[in-house]
């Protein structure tokens, strides 16, 4: 075949005939308005890696805070414009050439992920918690990340007084991705989005002052893990794009439900092929249940949990489980509609397996990390059966509950700085033994999350809990609104021991102190108790702004 009939050929199946000369090329219209709330997070860790390379070090600390929290309380005003605009209801649409949605879930979730961080990263910033080391205060990130654990170099860094302040540009980046990722529209910002949050968590893990080996450990162990659900990712977005010759949500849900009209002939043998739509599914729905932490894909979580710096515990186990309940939301209400059937055995399964499996495991640790680790685990099972119920309730139930579940993560973690000992924080429950008697404030406000883990009435955890189990009743998955139950009686169980140990045993002659923080860790604290009580009296006007959001554009 001459060369000159391939290039017709390749013309033709691009589209372009010879008779008709090619279109020109037109410049991407970009919404640059309504994606402000990302484009202000990513500006200012910009910002911030410049900030370590030009700021003098003894004002970088300063520098950064100040700039972190300026860029998150901007971002979530501009989130806060854009729903006043009618961009989560009237005026929601597809921007930026298709590949962000901006609509209703988007702007919520954008919204509480902002908030979240706002206030974990308080506990980033606190300095008081350590005893002051060679005349300077010191927060829980390592003097110098590069230098191996207990060498000479950490030792002169330590005694220089340096920080790791490139942990608040890392923040940052990390909650751009997760801005991205529940708003996305087609699978490869899906896939971009993930990776621009997990990297900097990955990193984040690793760099903890105290029990370094654990907390390298730790980090190893979720880049691992997660570069697996990656590929699982990456290949399920391979095979979705076989099977809809295209990566855009809304054309794959076309060629799901049959509707589409136009067929690309170079896909034309693949395209329908229903295997490739049931494997592809399932492997996306693998890389987001490994974020979320569901069973069987759960198995980082307690290690991480416990190894990371504990701030970054609390950043990671809030905000990274509202941006994944996110994406998974807006992929199986938006592109999988129409394999409703295949996909919610399926999801019941390991809902079931997840509620029980966290609730059940949960009773047999002894360090108070894990125990949240397991617990944040039995919660994404009661957050999958308000996803299983797949109605509008369900979808503003999910995201009421992710609201609520996650100011209470971030205090309750907040809480796990306080309690210290000679090694630094005091995790093993033996040690909170007698905590009610020597600190009764600090031990009654971490009741107080406690109580809302296991679901109490008058917390938000059972405004949330009740809104899930309702919304999956009236969906039809009664049986597992039965197993939710069970397993948050199970919960139950483990939190009220911590609260009887805390406040009903002997306080030990030599067990840990309660250290005062500065007013930053006050105001994490003091802002998680304050929503875990409001959600909890008067949860109406949130559940009907979380309804109000719960519309998908498609």
């Amino acid at each position: 075949m001459s060369a000159s009939a391939v290039h017709s050929l390749w013309a033709t199946a691009g589209g372009v005939t010879s008779a008709a000369p090619a279109e020109k090329f037109k410049a991407p219209v970009i919404e640059y308005t309504q994606l402000m709330p990302v484009l202000i997070v990513i500006g200012v860790a910009v910002v911030g890696v410049l900030v370590e390379a030009f700021v003098p070090r003894r004002s970088r600390y300063y520098t950064q805070v100040f700039l972190t929290v300026v860029a998150l309380a901007a971002a979530f005003a501009a989130v806060v414009g854009l729903a006043a605009g009618g961009y989560g209801t009237t005026k929601a649409h597809i921007a930026a050439m298709g590949a962000i949605a901006i609509d209703g879930p988007t702007l919520f979730l954008q919204g509480t992920i902002l908030l979240t961080s706002l206030v974990a990263v308080f506990t980033f910033a606190e300095r008081r918690l350590d005893p002051a080391s060679h005349g300077n205060n010191v927060d829980s990130f390592a003097a110098q990340a590069a230098s191996v654990p207990g060498s000479d170099s950490e030792k002169a860094a330590v005694r220089a007084g340096f920080t790791t302040t490139e942990v608040f540009p890392l923040v940052l980046f990390s909650i751009a991705g997760m801005l991205v990722f529940p708003a996305a529209n087609d699978l490869l910002t899906l896939f971009v989005a993930l990776e621009v949050f997990s990297l900097p968590l990955y990193l984040l893990c690793a760099v903890a002052r105290r029990k370094r080996l654990m907390s390298q450990e730790a980090a190893v162990k979720y880049f691992l893990l997660g570069a697996f659900s990656s590929a699982f990712l990456l290949f399920g977005i391979a095979l979705l794009y076989g099977y809809a010759g295209s990566v855009s949500y809304a054309t794959i849900a076309s060629v799901v439900d049959g509707s589409v009209t136009k067929i690309d002939p170079a896909l034309a043998a693949t395209m329908g092929n229903d295997a490739l739509l049931l494997i592809g599914g399932a492997m996306i729905l693998t890389g987001l249940l490994f974020k979320v932490g569901a069973v069987p894909f759960h198995m980082w979580t307690p290690d991480v949990y416990q190894g990371a710096p504990t701030p970054v515990t609390g950043f990671m186990a809030a905000a990274t489980k509202v941006a994944a309940f996110g994406a998974l939301l807006r992929l199986l209400y938006v592109v999988l509609p129409g394999l409703t059937w295949d996909w919610r055995p399926v999801m019941w399964g390991i809902a079931i397996v997840t509620m029980l499996g966290g609730a059940i495991v949960a009773i047999t640790q002894t360090d108070i990390k894990r125990l949240l680790a397991y617990s944040s685990i039995a919660h994404a099972g009661f957050i999958l059966a308000g996803v299983i119920a797949a109605t509008p309730d369900g979808i503003s139930s999910v995201l009421f509950y992710l609201g609520a579940y996650s100011f209470v993560t971030v205090g309750a973690f907040a809480v796990v700085t306080l309690v210290r000992d000679a090694g630094g924080e005091a995790t093993h429950l033996s040690k909170w033994a007698g905590l009610g008697r020597r600190s009764p404030l600090v031990a009654a406000v971490f009741a107080v999350f406690l109580l809302a883990f296991a679901g109490i009435p008058l917390t938000s955890g059972f405004s949330g809990k009740f809104a899930v189990f309702k919304a999956a009743a009236d969906g039809g998955a009664g049986g597992l609104v039965v197993v939710g139950v069970i397993s948050s009686a199970i919960a139950a169980f483990f939190y009220i021991r911590v609260i009887v140990l805390m406040f009903f045993s002997e306080p030990k002659a030599d067990g840990p102190t309660v250290a005062v923080p500065s007013p930053l860790t006050m105001t994490t604290i003091a802002v998680g108790v304050a929503v875990t009580l409001v959600l909890g009296l008067a949860p109406q006007y949130f559940l009907d702004l979380a309804g109000q959001a719960g519309v998908f554009v498609r």
